[in-house]
Order: C-alpha cells, then structure tokens, then sequence
C-alpha cells in the first residue's frame, strides 16, 4: 500500500526522525534474497546439493546418539555451535507467518520456495525432537565447553550434550513454541505438501498434544539458562500456541482458551521470549473478520502500537537520535526487525478492513504505522548516522567480522585436530575480516546512541541470529513489493 511522500515527510519531521526519508531506498529484493542465504549457512545436518554458502559443510551428523535418538539437523542459532530449541521454533514460526501473510509478495520476489526450504529444515527436526511420546528434546550441544572452543561446527569436538523436557522436567515455553511452529508450518505446506502438513499439525496437537503438554504440565525450563531463560515466562508461549493452533484447525477448544484462559496484557516488544504482542495481532485480524468476542485483543494490538508509535501520546519506546528502536543491548536488530514486521502487518490488516487506531486522541492511519516499519529497515539497511549497513554482504561499508565461528574460521580439512586455547588466538582476536562471508546476517547492531564496533570481540553488536533474519523476512518481502 503506498502513500504520499509528502504526508510521510512531515510525520517523519515531526516524530523527530532525523535520518529518516519517504525517499528512502534500498534494493529490498537482494536484501530479502541474502537474508534467506544467512539462514541456510546456520543449518547443521547433512547439507542438499545445491548449498549457496559454497563455505558450510556437512555438521552434528552423531546429533542426538548420546539418547539413541536422531537429532540431526535443524538450525544453529547465531554465532556458536549449540542447537537451542526455544530460538529456533520462534524462528520458524515467524518464517511460517511470513510465508503465510506475504505469500505473493515472496513469490513475485521468486523467494518463496527458499523460504518453503527454511521453514522444513526447521520442521523436519522438529519431527525427530518430538518423537517420543510426553518427551520434547530441545538443545545439542553443550553450551559452556562449546564457548571454550572458537571453531567451524564442521570440525567441532566438543560434547554434544543431549537435553529434554518431560513430565518431570517441564519446559511450557520450549514445547509451547515448537506447537506454534508445527502448527503455522501446517498452514503454509497445507496446499503443496498435504501428507506433510498432517504430519505437522498432529504433531502439534499431540505428545499427547504439544499444546497440552506445554499446558498440563506447567513449568519453565532453565535448561537452556543463561543462553535463552524466558524472563516473561510462559503464559505468552501458551497463547502463542493455541492462536496458531486456532488458526491451524478452528477448532473451539483453542478459542476457548484464549477468551477464558489465556494470559495477555500491554506490552512494548516482540521477541523470542515475550510473544503476546504476535498473538495479539493475530486474533485481531479474526476480530475484524466476525470474531467480535476478540475485542479485547485487538485493543491491545492498538495498545502496542501506541506504545512505540513515535508520534502517539502514549509512546514508551526509546528511539536513538538517528530513529533506531533501542530496547537492549545483545541482538538488539531483533526489536527492530520484529517491530517492523507486526507494524506492517497490522498496517495491512487495517488498510483491509478500513480502520485506524485510536492512541488517546491521536489518531493513526496505517500508513504511519507502515512508514515507521519502512524507516526501522532503512536504518537497517543504510539510512542511519553512520550510512552503513547493518547486512553483511549488503549496501555500503556492511559488517567485515560478524561474531560467527563458522564464517570466522578458514576452511579445514575434516581430521583437523583442534586445540581450542589456541583457536581464539588464530581466528577470533586477529582483527581481520572473516575469510567466509556470512552473506545477508543481519548483526546485533549499535547501541543506543548510534555508535557501532565491526569487531568480532564486540558480540552484542556483530552477533547473528536466526530470528532476527526470519523477522526482517516479512518487512522485506513487503518493502521488494511496494513502491513507497
């Protein structure tokens, strides 16, 4: 949906944007293509043939024999070799809401497929991790010796510790994603692989269910502390799920729980760990549709916009002095890629059914809520203080060492003994560029006051992460698409 640049200048003005234009442009389709390529340079398993990071190589293909279990597979989550279960659901079911809400524009793009790629590399691991019943495994690897050694995870050495949730061990937020994840991959191979998205979505509903899993036996796993601890707990994960499921299946048992049960109020963020703001524009999209016992949520999508919408009265987010939302250091571009991606979503959703929001006696048309998507990516992509991009491999002066073991370290021969003291001192603290390109991660970013460090040592700004890439996805997709 465009609108006019004049209208989009002024806001911008006015909300104090200063690097900011509706002029602003980048070329979004190679943006959205790279980003597609960091995912697959993050795959662990046996790798198909036609691998684009020419670089990566088959990796944890003994993943899960410790349990007697085949875990091979799946996806390593940013720059070390531990395969966590939590970050990677999330990053699969925000890939799966793309495919599914920006489905032509990914196939006017010709990303689609590739995006179809991602999400069952994901899926097919999910399969095997939930193959026993009233068990989930949700982490390889063994954090701590894995951080010891600076090494590509195809010459790895270190434990690869198996870790599970069961009755006795309750992890609500892990099972709750990956139920989410099945039950939104479900939807988007429903027409192009229907043996398959049965599969999935039983999957989802069982163990005995997923879902009633994660509900039944309530609890949150601190297996994966101090990596990924859920801090907002797992009332938004159970939400999460049954929306999905919900969307999945339109069965009333989900519905039920999420007008009688579910646990949800304001928040200003989206994230691996806090989801409810996700969940909250979806159901409004079913409030508009009929579904008028919703209501309440779709005040509170209209609340979350408010909280972070430059211009609204009841704006709580900080935003740098060249207009990047700040939340935290540590992977900070995944607020910025996921705000985008709800804020052009919920742009769409209005724009459909003809409505705005309301934030106190402002009110807001989708177009500002799109434009302030569109600034976020910008600055992403280029149009910031510094005018570099935050992309590797994309636009002008983009990051040269991304804290990534993989893209760190050179090439070896399979057989290459590795002394993990020394991989520090002749890979990670050299202060050369990586020699692999890690084509299209989108890193941690700068902090708060626009001041970035391209070093590999500065890991909560050069970091990568799955779900920071699979959040720009829809933005991306949509931005390639438009003519703004």
């Amino acid at each position: 949906m465009g609108f006019p640049s004049t209208i989009l200048a002024a806001w911008l003005t006015v909300s104090g944007l200063l690097f900011s234009s509706a002029d602003a442009h980048f070329n979004y389709k190679d943006a959205l293509k790279k980003s597609l390529i960091f995912l697959e340079a993050q795959r662990s398993g046996k790798l198909p043939p036609h691998h684009r990071p020419a670089w990566r190589g088959d990796s944890g293909l003994d993943d899960g024999s410790l349990a007697n279990v085949d875990l091979v597979g799946g996806y390593y989550d940013a720059g070390d070799n531990v395969k966590f279960g939590l970050p990677m659901a999330f990053t699969v079911t925000t890939l799966s809401w793309a495919a599914l809400f920006y489905k032509q524009e990914l196939r006017a793009s010709g990303e689609l497929a590739h995006v179809h790629s991602a999400i069952r590399w994901g899926t097919d691991y999910f399969l095997k991790a939930a193959s026993r019943k009233n068990q989930l495994y949700v982490e390889v690897g063994d954090p701590v010796a894995d951080h010891s050694c600076w090494i590509r995870p195809e010459n790895m050495q270190t434990p690869r510790t198996v870790l599970k949730i069961d009755e006795n061990t309750p992890g609500s937020e892990i099972a709750a994603e990956t139920a989410a994840a099945l039950a939104a991959s479900s939807i988007v191979f429903r027409h192009i692989d229907h043996a398959y998205s049965r599969r999935l979505l039983n999957k989802a509903k069982i163990v005995s269910t997923l879902f009633k899993f994660a509900n039944s036996y309530r609890g949150t796993y601190e297996g994966e502390c101090p990596f990924y601890c859920s801090f907002s707990g797992y009332n938004d994960e159970l939400l999460w799920a049954a929306t999905w499921l919900y969307k999945a299946t339109r069965k009333p048992i989900y519905l039920q729980y999420i007008k009688e049960e579910a646990v949800s109020g304001p928040v200003n963020e989206f994230s691996w760990d806090l989801k409810s703001a996700g969940s909250q524009i979806i159901l409004s999209k079913f409030f508009f549709e009929g579904e008028k016992s919703l209501v309440n949520y779709k005040s509170l999508a209209d609340s979350f916009i408010c909280s972070i919408l430059p211009a609204s009265p009841f704006d709580q987010a900080y935003l740098s002095p060249g207009g990047m939302l700040h939340v935290r250091d540590g992977a900070n571009t995944q607020y910025v890629t996921g705000t985008a991606f709800l804020f052009i979503v919920y742009s769409d959703i209005l724009a459909k059914h003809h409505q705005t929001i309301s934030c106190g006696a402002a009110q807001f048309q989708p177009a500002h809520l799109m434009a302030f998507a569109k600034q976020q990516m910008d600055y992403l992509l280029g149009n910031n203080p510094l005018q570099r991009s935050y992309m590797v491999g994309f636009g002008t002066n983009p990051p040269k060492q991304p804290h990534h073991r993989g893209s760190a370290v050179p090439v070896l021969p399979q057989n290459y003994q590795v002394s993990c003291p020394l991989t520090f001192v002749r890979w990670k603290d050299t202060g050369a560029p990586n020699p692999n390109e890690l084509t299209g991660a989108i890193v941690g970013g700068p902090d708060r006051t626009d001041q970035f460090k391209d070093s590999r040592s500065m890991s909560v700004m050069t970091e990568p992460c799955t779900y920071i890439n699979s959040l720009a996805v829809g933005p991306l997709a949509k931005l390639a698409s438009s003519h703004i």
